[in-house]
């Protein structure tokens, strides 16, 4: 039998579709807020899904999932609170410096933010003032019996600990095979203290300059693309101090040390890194945060959706 056009081009976009990676991820910026008011955070991609957990067990995400470049800056606190956005503390610092003094829960009003104002259902319930969380249960939408935090239908997140941990030190492209870096500049050799800037295997740490760096100054990248995991100011996990998150008020932990600090707070666990327990309702001018999301959609799954449409239009005999 003589192959129609339409199959031909299913036959078309299937082979294509085999030739191409699973996964083409690729870095990009969200915008929120009002006119007058917009900000933008940028993310990059955290692929290899179901990678290893280093020696100290941190590390292993089963899943795809962005990390935002940068730490949020207050600057990004300032429009997005003159966008209607309530209780997200800050001031700490200004401009593009960290948003710090900084509740956790401040920080996941801000989280829940991003989500509400881009139409996706909030991360956590938190009460009015930002002060209290509580749990999500089985009769909520969203429930996730692994995860009482988190609401699995929201789009934007505070990360894990192990998806903080992952984007900060593992890399998929390790020479020796897929590993973990001592220090998130993607390297097991001590990064040189600067007070700012954008070098390679640098980092703001060791009382170099008396304050934060700006959040796209803060130092060199880790191997995922990710900046300032490693030095000017420590952010916060949404994890737990210990697993599970099933305590609303118990301690969250804390990584990635700060402008003051020495060196040994920057490592990983394997280096006996400094890892510590904060209320939630402590904020520090020291303590800033990042954000994280759903990955975007590969572009083979785009391909293969533009093609299945180009065949509907076709069957129906309708213009493209």
């Amino acid at each position: 039998m003589k192959p129609t056009m339409k199959t031909k081009s299913r036959f078309l976009i299937l082979a294509l579709a085999a030739s191409l990676p699973l996964t083409v991820p690729s870095a990009h910026a969200d915008t929120f807020g009002s006119v007058g008011s917009t900000f933008t955070i940028g993310f990059v991609p955290i692929g290899n899904a179901g990678n290893a957990a280093d020696g100290s067990g941190y590390g292993a995400v089963p899943y795809n999932f962005n990390m935002s470049t940068f730490a949020i800056s207050q600057d990004q606190i300032v429009k997005a609170t003159a966008s209607g956005a309530i209780s997200l503390g800050g001031g700490a610092w200004v401009g593009s410096q960290p948003a710090a003094n900084v509740t956790w829960y401040q920080a996941a009003a801000f989280v829940n933010y991003l989500n509400t104002s881009t139409a996706h259902a909030k991360a956590y319930n938190l009460n009015a003032g930002a002060t209290t969380l509580t749990l999500w249960t089985p009769s909520d939408a969203g429930y996730d019996a692994s995860n009482l935090y988190r609401n699995k239908d929201a789009y934007y997140f505070l990360p894990s600990e192990n998806e903080y941990y992952k984007a900060a030190y593992y890399d998929p492209n390790k020479a020796g095979g897929a590993g973990y870096w001592l220090y998130a500049t993607g390297s097991n050799t001590i990064p040189t203290a600067v007070a700012s800037g954008t070098a390679a295997g640098t980092a703001v740490y060791n009382s170099v300059v008396s304050q934060p760096a700006a959040v796209n100054s803060a130092g060199g990248l880790s191997p995922y693309g990710t900046m300032g995991q490693t030095g000017n100011v420590f952010e916060w996990m949404e994890s737990a101090f210990t697993a599970p998150n099933d305590s609303s008020s118990e301690g969250r932990a804390l990584r990635g040390g700060a402008w003051y600090t020495a060196e040994s707070f920057l490592r990983s666990s394997t280096g006996l890194n400094y890892r510590t327990s904060v209320s939630p309702l402590n904020p520090d001018n020291t303590i800033g945060f990042r954000v994280a999301s759903v990955p975007e959609p590969s572009c083979v799954v785009l391909m293969l959706g533009s093609g299945l449409i180009f065949l509907a239009r076709r069957r129906r005999g309708s213009s493209l």
